[in-house]
């Protein structure tokens, strides 16, 4: 049985879905591809009202772009905190934070020069 290749598109929308599964917020798709010398072609961003909703959001999309897309994150940091869990699928990487932590870090100012899209 030969795994099949979701398309960066797919994989974008089978995240968002495992967001908003269990009530992600402020969710935003950062296109880094105009961007020299980036480590992946998107960001997406989204918050947690607390540890255990980052968390939830982080096991949604996992256990969400596993059966449907059946792809595994290459990487994943922050879990045993849950103040900012990052999932590493290569192409598309996945920053679930706390708000504090969110507004501390500030992604999407980081990458002002990105392209951003909100997602309702």
């Amino acid at each position: 049985m030969s795994k099949k290749h979701v398309s960066t598109d797919q994989l974008i929308s089978t995240i968002l879905k495992g967001i908003d599964e269990v009530k992600g917020e402020n969710i935003q798709l950062i296109d880094l591809r105009e961007i020299d010398n980036t480590v992946c072609d998107y960001f997406v961003v989204a918050s947690g009202t607390s540890n255990t909703h980052v968390s939830a959001i982080s096991g949604s999309i996992q256990k969400i772009v596993g059966k449907e897309a059946q792809e595994k994150p290459f990487h994943v940091e922050g879990e045993s905190q849950a103040n900012w869990i990052l999932l590493d699928y290569i192409h598309v990487v996945v920053h679930v934070f706390q708000k504090p932590v969110r507004e501390l870090y500030d992604i999407e100012g980081l990458w002002g020069d990105a392209k951003i899209t909100k997602i309702s």
